[in-house]
């Protein structure tokens, strides 16, 4: 996978608390955001939604993005994740540049590297709870590729099951699913690829507190155990405090980064 820094333009040098490598990123980070701008037109105008955002997330981190509806908490985890192309700055991950890859080479990264969780589940309707948490790994392999380790994927698909707590959904459709089940589903099928980075946007939005606790509860403890690094968006600081550190936007820039706000 080509890293896309060929070619780059040289930033202007940036205070930095930690040492760097030659591309200039930090090292020891998992994931590091530079200067991320991002607009959005309506009509005739562009609406400013990221303005110079600067973020450092460590590996292993359980990192919280909190903020107000509108102040680009899930713009900005959409371009971590590659989903979308900033306007200016630039994104690294494991040190190389992403924000600029190929499009094949930002499916390929959000396949194998990526974890996603969304606060709408995005299960496919006419697949069982298995085969939705199976659906990564038949999209990212080859049809003989798969069917030739579809024991094992089979196997690991069912472990994830069992630690969200649906071992006995497993032949279930969405439809016969709560809502707490689906996003328990969910994160297993952003897990089944073995991803170094969780993003999680609003993973309890749609969920009752209880339920939403559960969800919070199970992420908490794949980050501890596993040492998964986790980006959450959330509009509630008290969900935030469940992670190890917590950033604020405000009119899309970064206003405040501490570990008990």
């Amino acid at each position: 996978m080509s890293n896309g820094l060929e070619g780059s333009t040289t930033a202007a040098p940036r205070p930095r608390t930690m040492s760097q490598n030659a591309a200039g990123w930090s090292r020891g980070c998992q994931i590091e955001a530079v200067n991320l701008k991002k607009s959005y037109r309506k009509g005739l105008v562009d609406i400013p939604v990221l303005r110079g955002v600067d973020l450092v997330v460590q590996q292993g981190e359980f990192l919280a993005i909190i903020g107000q509806s509108g102040s680009g908490k899930s713009t900005l985890l959409h371009l971590l994740g590659t989903l979308d192309a900033p306007d200016g700055g630039t994104i690294a991950f494991n040190g190389r540049r992403i924000d600029n890859l190929p499009g094949s080479d930002r499916d390929a990264l959000r396949n194998r590297s990526f974890g996603m969780i969304f606060q709408f589940y995005h299960l496919m309707p006419e697949l069982t709870t298995l085969e939705n948490v199976l659906a990564p790994l038949m999209i990212g392999e080859s049809a003989w590729g798969f069917f030739r380790r579809r024991r094992r994927h089979r196997s690991t698909a069912e472990r994830l099951l069992e630690l969200v707590g649906l071992g006995h959904r497993m032949n279930h459709l969405p439809r016969e699913l709560s809502g707490g089940e689906m996003q328990r589903a969910a994160i297993a099928r952003a897990l089944v690829a073995r991803p170094e980075l969780l993003l999680a946007d609003e993973p309890t939005g749609n969920l009752d507190q209880k339920t939403g606790a559960e969800i919070l509860q199970i992420l908490r403890s794949l980050n501890r155990q596993e040492k998964l690094t986790i980006v959450m968006v959330t509009h509630d600081p008290a969900i935030a405090r469940q992670a190890d550190r917590t950033v604020r936007l405000v009119d899309g820039r970064v206003e405040t980064v501490n570990s008990d706000d």
